[in-house]
């Protein structure tokens, strides 16, 4: 089984890490002295062991933390200063006579290995640090560059072994040592993070540099020309000391790159800080487009934005309403101002240049002359807000000073005022869509009084045979149908149709049915009882609304109806196959609340035989529309009555609908349908 580094977690890896410190403190009390070759070399393998595995620690430590470029050359900073207040201590405390191997005491051999490992840790931390920023903002990936250095950076320590078995070869070490520090070099190189820091920042990143190329150079030349220091550090590990210098150079080359990079990237700074601006802006309004619903919120983000984007003193913006413009947001300007402004600037004639156009103080003579406002604007942009081709508003942008607007601040403004118009109409949309759900819980509750009035079953009796169907539209209509049981004998059956769609219609029907239901007990006459209907409904409905009904009574023993009809469509008699339409005249309740109205309706008095059927139905099945809008009819409601008077009623009712369906399957229903069919029975047959 392979083991892969890689894969351990990065809090075993702490754990090996100090797990092998510990081995090698361990490693330098039981063998002071590397004089033998084996002892050297299993030292020198300790040594790196540990720097490597402190290393990956590290690697996964950054590698889980968004760590900003300031932050750690600064952290690089610091730890190269601890760096030297170490090598100074150490020099200071350990006196050149206690640094001799075979003289010194344990405590001066404790006091130093323990200095050499901060030195190793803070020494690792660095140069981790600066491999973060090797690969910071890397477009593809430079892990071969990184890898071959950390190779060549291996051979150069374990070079040393060489150099203990003969010091002639000291030429490979050299090698291996000049081959590292051109990998540094050109590793150095790969600081394209520069170029995304702002302004403020990049001024902050060459000051510190200029630190850190000082600081480093210090330590360079104090751990290489510092007898004492490096006696320490050699009598310790060779090749630690080799590493340290690379890590030290490492660090002053980069920092001069870093200073020079920087210091070439100042003079655009400003300028790219404006780019990074309007891209933060536009993702801003992005995020608006889907986050804010109040067209008033998304307009003031839009003229805040606009403001900021563009380096403007003020923002407005005007959205059309109609045939007018309708100021609806101002930043840091007065609405007065604005919409005098407003309408002057689109009373003239101008060419729009790239949907951007620019008025000068010049241009606003007229107007400052005329206008007894406070002017103090040197130009103003402004850009159409584009909808399908059609303008839908303008962004205007003002500065104060004598600054013109480039290229770049126009085409700047003009991309804004693109997303602005999408972000404004997602708004509209939204608040439609919010309005429509309004309507859709509306409707529900429309549906829901619906279907609470309407009867749940139908009488049952012997000689008598009852259906009844209701299929709502998508929009609630005002179709209602009942029964009452009036005694014994007789028994009534209403069909009405309320004009009008949607909760009002539907409030309407339940006042019906409380009218009907109430007047039914009192008064037995059909036309009688329409009358009284009629005057009830008089408080109730407004100008534009009326109801269609038709209202029989039947004697359950003798099969008499008596019919009286307001305006709704005729019933069918059906009786041995003929068709009889039962249509006594009569105006809908509520179109006139005089004598007309009484005067207008005619009582019908018809006898219902055995097998016989009446079929009462609203105007949703007749008007039903096919694929060529074309109507389902009356004839056809007739001809399937003729064909099934042998079924019973429910039969029947199928039948309409099945017939119905087919007819209208590829036009949506725009109207309730009400089917009420009575058919009596022959049961002695």
């Amino acid at each position: 089984m392979k083991f892969n580094l890689q894969k351990i977690a990065r809090s075993r890896k702490l754990e090996y890490s100090i797990f092998v410190f510990i081995l090698l403190f361990l490693y330098n009390i039981v063998f002071p002295m590397h004089d033998v070759l084996v002892l050297f070399i299993i030292h020198e393998m300790l040594v790196f062991a540990a720097a490597f595995i402190l290393f990956e620690y590290l690697k996964d430590f950054f590698t889980s933390r968004m760590v900003q470029p300031i932050s750690l050359v600064l952290n690089i900073g610091i730890f190269a200063a601890v760096i030297f207040l170490v090598a100074s201590i150490t020099k200071f405390t350990l006196s050149s006579n206690n640094i001799n191997i075979e003289t010194r005491n344990f405590i001066s051999a404790l006091f130093s290995i323990l200095a050499i490992f901060i030195l190793i840790g803070i020494v690792i931390f660095i140069f981790s640090s600066l491999r973060e920023l090797f690969f910071l903002r890397q477009k593809k990936d430079p892990s071969v560059y990184m890898n071959t250095m950390l190779v060549f950076f291996m051979f150069t320590f374990f070079s040393n072994i060489f150099v203990k078995i003969n010091p002639e070869y000291d030429f490979i070490k050299e090698s291996f040592y000049v081959v590292s520090i051109i990998l540094i070099s050109l590793n150095s190189l790969r600081v394209s993070w520069i170029g995304f820091l702002p302004k403020k920042q990049k001024v902050y990143l060459i000051l510190i540099s200029v630190v850190l190329i000082l600081v480093f150079s210090f330590n360079f030349g104090m751990i290489s020309g510092d007898d004492s220091f490096e006696t320490i550090v050699v009598s310790f590990s060779p090749g630690l000391l080799t590493l340290i210098n690379l890590i030290m150079l490492y660090g002053i080359i980069f920092s001069t790159v870093l200073f020079f990079t920087t210091l070439f990237h100042l003079p655009t700074a400003e300028a790219f800080d404006r780019k990074r601006e309007e891209v933060s802006s536009l993702i801003d309004l992005t995020k608006l487009i889907t986050q804010v619903f109040d067209f008033k919120e998304l307009a003031e983000s839009v003229t805040l934005l606009t403001s900021k984007i563009c380096n403007s003193d003020a923002s407005w913006l005007v959205i059309k309403q109609g045939d007018e413009f309708e100021l609806k947001s101002v930043n840091n300007i007065g609405y007065l101002e604005a919409d005098e402004l407003t309408k002057f600037i689109l009373g003239q004639k101008y060419d729009m240049d790239e949907g951007v156009t620019i008025v000068t103080r010049h241009n606003l003579a007229p107007f400052v002359k005329n206008s007894n406002s406070q002017f103090n604007f040197d130009s103003i942009a402004f850009s159409c807000l584009m909808h399908h081709e059609d303008i839908s508003g303008y962004l205007f942008a003002a500065r104060s000073l004598e600054i013109k607007y480039d290229d770049d601040d126009r085409k700047a403004i003009s991309a804004f005022a693109n997303y602005a118009a999408v972000a404004l109409e997602n708004a509209k949309l939204i608040e439609e869509s919010i309005e429509k759900e309004r309507m859709e819980k509306e409707l529900d509750v429309a549906r829901e009084i619906q279907r609470k009035i309407l009867p749940h079953q139908v009488p049952e009796l012997d000689e008598y045979q009852f259906s009844a169907l209701f299929i709502p539209a998508f929009e609630v209509g005002g179709d209602y149908y009942d029964f009452f049981k009036l005694d014994e004998e007789n028994y009534a059956v209403v069909v009405a149709d309320v004009s009008g769609k949607g909760i009002s219609a539907a409030f309407i029907m339940a006042e019906v049915k409380g009218i009907f239901g109430s007047l039914s007990k009192i008064f037995s006459n059909p036309k009688e009882l329409l009358v009284r209907v009629n005057d009830v409904l008089k408080d109730t409905l407004d100008r534009k609304t009326f109801v269609t009904s038709i209202y029989y009574v039947i004697n359950i023993k003798t099969g008499k109806l008596s019919f009286a009809r307001s305006g709704h469509t005729p019933a069918l008699l059906c009786s041995n196959g003929v068709i009889q339409k039962i249509q006594p005249p009569g105006i809908g309740l509520g179109l006139d609340y005089g004598i007309s109205f009484e005067n207008s309706l005619k009582e019908m008095e018809i006898s219902l035989n055995y097998n016989d059927i009446l079929v009462l139905y609203s105007d949703g099945i007749p008007e039903s529309k096919n694929s060529n809008f074309e109507d389902f009819g009356y004839e056809r409601i007739e001809k399937i009555v003729s064909d099934s008077c042998h079924l019973s009623a429910s039969e029947i009712s199928n039948k309409i609908m099945t017939e119905l369906t087919t007819f209208s399957l590829d036009n949506s229903q725009h109207d309730d349908i009400t089917l009420v069919i009575l058919k009596r029975l022959n049961n002695n047959k």
